[in-house]
């Protein structure tokens, strides 16, 4: 038996299942809408803006607003930019 094709498949289900997991652990942890302890299940409506606030406007979202929306900058300007111009 070969067992060498399906080294590519498990390497994408486990790279796929590790991304989901994370995805979840972080919901539970950190996301101000997921309600675990008694004390929050209890109130209909959270007082908690700033935890949310905090929670959408995290340090990488803040970085990525003050970069450019591209790519790969280089190309698009090497690929833009008219021959004229170079």
């Amino acid at each position: 038996m070969n067992h060498i094709q399906v080294y590519p498949l498990m390497a994408a289900m486990t790279f796929v299942t590790s991304l989901c997991v994370f995805q979840l652990t972080r919901n539970v942890f950190l996301n101000p809408d997921v309600r675990v302890n008694k004390a929050h299940r209890r109130m209909a409506v959270l007082e908690n803006e700033e935890e949310g606030e905090k929670y959408a406007e995290h340090g990488l979202r803040k970085f990525l607003r003050t970069r450019p929306p591209e790519i790969m900058p280089t190309i698009n300007h090497f690929f833009s930019n008219s021959q004229e111009d170079k």
